[in-house]
Formats: structure tokens, C-alpha cells, sequence
């Protein structure tokens, strides 16, 4: 990963705001965004992959994201990246798949959450959540 000024700002703010939360299958959360930021290879894409979740998933807002000094290129990724409640999960990668940064970070989220393997069991729920996110990752891999 990328360690600078602001990707140590994101990666503590990940870490402090996902610390007690545990992932489907027990392990610590934060471990997800993390891996998620170790496959980018830039500033930007680093900072979204670290808080791409954070939104979504715990009480911090865009306002205390723009409070904290990240730039309107981060937030604007991270906008598109946060899936709002009662929209279609296509029609939100879709909207994804319009910009580059979000884009790229979707598709290493997808990639991890495909891995079958960091689950202790293989529900059918899963297979179903796993075609869900192949369809999506081919999808902007191939646009």
C-alpha cells in the first residue's frame, strides 16, 4: 500500500470508525478495505479503497469526510462508491462504471468480496451474492 500523509489520515479513520465491526465471517472488518487498498497503486485510489465502506457502513458523513481535508475528487469517488438504500445494485455499479477512480476501486472490492473462501460456510445466499458480483465485475472490467 501506499503510505503518505493522507493515506495514513484514511487508514485511521477506517480503523477507528470499523474497529468493532466483523465481517461475514467473524473476522475483523477492517481487514477488507485494507486488502482492498493494498491492490492500488496511487493516493487517490488508496484513500477511496480504505473509505469506501465507511459511509455505508458506520455514522461518518460526506460533511466530516470534507471536514478531514479529503479532496472533492476522493468524495465524489466515494459518493458513487456508497450504495444508497432503495436503488437497484446494477443500476448503482452501472452509475459506478462512469468514473475511472470509482470504478477501479469497485472492481478490487468485488474481487475480494468473490472470494468464496474467506467464508467458514457456503450458503446458497452466498452463490447468489457471488453471480450477483461476477456479473458486475465482468461488467466494468469490460467497459
Amino acid at each position: 500500500m501506499l503510505y503518505t500523509e493522507t493515506t495514513k489520515k484514511a487508514l485511521k479513520l477506517m480503523c477507528e470508525k470499523h474497529k468493532n465491526q466483523e465481517d461475514r465471517s467473524g473476522l475483523p472488518y477492517i481487514l477488507h478495505p485494507f486488502h482492498v487498498a493494498e491492490q492500488m497503486d496511487d493516493e487517490e485510489s488508496t484513500v477511496v479503497a480504505l473509505l469506501h465502506d465507511i459511509v455505508e457502513d458506520t455514522d461518518t458523513t460526506f460533511d466530516d469526510l470534507k471536514g478531514a481535508g479529503f479532496s472533492e475528487r476522493v468524495l465524489s469517488a466515494l459518493r458513487l462508491m456508497t450504495h444508497k438504500e432503495g436503488v437497484d445494485y446494477y443500476d448503482y455499479v452501472r452509475e459506478i462504471g462512469k468514473d475511472p477512480l470509482a470504478r477501479k476501486v469497485k472492481i478490487a472490492d468485488l474481487e475480494h468480496n468473490m472470494q468464496l473462501g474467506r467464508l467458514d460456510v457456503v450458503r446458497e445466499k452466498d452463490r447468489k451474492r457471488f453471480e450477483k458480483y461476477r456479473v458486475c465485475h465482468e461488467y466494468l472490467c469490460n467497459i
